[in-house]
């Protein structure tokens, strides 16, 4: 018998592609249209879990250090924000996309209206987007952005295994304790990577480096940016000399690349430091010397130290950068740069000891932020209320807007492009599609690299591409298969919930009256543009607004 593409042409076989495409959308779009929203309830979630006094006396300790700390400065902190405002904050911080419009029917019909926020992080918990994103965002502190020496280093690798760790909620101190005495091959092992991505391919060495490992150390894991005195003693406020940093890096020297791939060896470190001759660099650490174990080898002794639960500086930092991911600003800036002795802002103490007590349970700590007043705090305020000014942002008095990411406003223009959530669950085609399309608009609208928080400013070259870019286009044309905008207007049964749906899957909210009148009069209006062309244009409005493009 003769291979199938023997008997069709090639033009046949490309037909019989499109009707296979064809017919795959069809059933698509009628399963969708004729069955009911379907999101299986989050397994893990317990209300009283959630209403216990070890739980609700951290968020009330919180929530009175902010007030003391509002009044103390003068400021009647905004309103409370709505629900759905508040789960499109913690979709974009935790899974990198808004929610969809099935997502969010489902919450406002079955999450309980006792505490709906804690049931809609169960949810998001159990969504591998979650632990996705956040070992993305994490890997850039730890391994930066570029693939690094392909030989010996495997990226992808490195951050599916670290949302693993995420998704099964190991402590967070065990993770960091796995990275830095990671042994072995970097295929087998991705823990490795964070070693082997130091390499450089043009040392005939080619053994990790032990100075950018003790950069990345102290500045991922211990918020204190020692590394700039590698060269030189800190002359501003002279609390760094040089041999600070060189003694933390010795604990590499040993780290080296044989056969069965990273192990140690026992190598000493030496260095030459200005105006003095090479010489062997002790096994020290630059503060709390007491915390350091007394056996082991030097990457464990290292990491113990680092982890070590009187080690606050590896707990506040833990607690700055989870909160810059669900505020989109850290509670202290720079995130990598936080001071030894305080005084701190309010919160961050309690949330400190709390992480600890809790064997630095991650997703406990994004439960406790989420449920604090000032988490829950609008961005706006109504008429009636004093407005708000730059103090209010200083301290905490409302929620601090800011950019999105360039793969949030991806994530969130394919996700609103779609009625149902694009997870992990979803057909393969659609996720390879998303995958695509978020990483060709990436990649034009400008990555901003291992810099997680810094301010960003908007630039014409990224509103041209929000306007006229190939993804806004494609996902907001008509097409009753991939876009959201078709099938609304397809399935809705009147004008009023078209516009209602719209603003639901792209902003999160319904429309204001005064919104919803003005849309509907221009879908009432008989012209010769058709109903088509005007909700392509209502949506192609609702994602080049403002409002869509940040974490308000």
């Amino acid at each position: 018998m003769k291979p199938i593409e023997k008997i069709i042409s090639p033009v046949g076989q490309r037909n019989l592609l499109f009707l296979t495409v064809c017919i795959f959308g069809i059933g698509a779009v009628g399963s969708n249209f004729l069955q009911s929203d379907k999101i299986v309830p989050p397994r893990e979630y317990s209300a009283e879990q959630y209403q216990k006094p070890e739980f609700v006396d951290i968020v009330k300790d919180i929530d009175a250090e902010f007030a003391a700390h509002w009044e103390k400065e003068g400021l009647i902190p905004a309103p409370p924000a709505d629900y759905l405002t508040r789960i499109r904050r913690l979709s974009l911080g935790l899974t990198g996309a808004i929610p969809s419009l099935q997502q969010i029917r489902v919450f406002e019909e079955v999450s309980p209206s006792n505490n709906p926020i804690q049931w809609w992080l169960s949810h998001l918990f159990e969504d591998r987007r979650t632990s996705g994103y956040l070992a993305e965002r994490f890997a850039r502190s730890y391994v930066g952005v570029e693939n690094g020496p392909f030989v010996t280093y495997r990226r992808r690798r490195f951050v599916g295994w670290l949302g693993d760790q995420f998704y099964e909620n190991r402590p967070y101190d065990e993770v960091v304790r796995s990275l830095i005495t990671a042994e072995g091959v970097w295929t087998g092992n991705p823990e490795v990577n964070f070693i082997t991505v130091t390499i450089d391919q043009n040392d005939e060495g080619n053994n990790p480096d032990e100075v950018k490992l003790a950069a990345r150390v102290t500045r991922a894991f211990l918020g204190v940016r020692i590394d700039c005195v590698q060269c030189h003693d800190d002359y501003l406020d002279e609390r760094w000399e040089q041999k600070d940093f060189h003694q933390l890096a010795s604990f590499f020297s040993g780290t080296d690349m044989k056969i069965s791939g990273i192990r140690e060896t026992g190598k000493s470190y030496e260095y030459k430091y200005r105006r003095k001759p090479l010489k062997e660099v002790p096994k020290m650490v630059p503060f709390l010397p007491e915390l350091l174990p007394d056996n082991g080898a030097p990457r464990e002794r290292l990491a113990g130290w680092v982890t070590h639960e009187e080690n606050r500086s590896f707990a506040r930092t833990t607690v700055n950068r989870i909160w810059a991911l669900m505020f989109g600003r850290p509670l202290v800036e720079p995130v990598d740069e936080i001071p030894l002795e305080g005084p701190y802002p309010p919160g961050l103490e309690i949330l400190v000891d709390d992480l600890i007590k809790h064997d630095f349970d991650l997703q406990r700590l994004i439960r406790v932020i989420a449920s604090t007043r000032v988490f829950g705090l609008d961005s706006k305020v109504s008429e009636g209320y004093l407005p708000l000014t730059a103090n209010h942002d200083r301290h905490w008095a409302a929620f601090p807007i800011s950019r999105l990411r360039p793969e949030q406003v991806a994530g969130s223009i394919v996700q609103a492009a779609s009625l149902a959530t694009i997870d992990a669950d979803s057909h393969i085609i659609f996720r390879m599609a998303r995958a695509i399309q978020q990483g060709e608009f990436v990649k034009h609208y400008g990555d901003i690299g291992e810099d997680e928080f810094h301010a960003q400013v908007g630039t014409i070259s990224q509103r041209l591409l929000l306007m006229n870019g190939k993804l806004v286009y494609e996902r907001t044309k008509d097409d009753l298969v991939a876009n959201a905008a078709t099938r609304i207007l397809a399935t809705a049964q009147d004008n009023s919930m078209v516009v209602e749906a719209a603003y639901l899957s792209v902003l999160t909210r319904r429309p204001s009256q005064a919104e919803q009148n003005y849309f509907i009069e221009i879908f009432d209006q008989k012209e010769s543009r058709s109903r088509q062309e005007k909700q392509e244009d209502l949506y192609w409005a609702l994602i080049n607004s403002t409002e869509f493009s940040w974490n308000n």
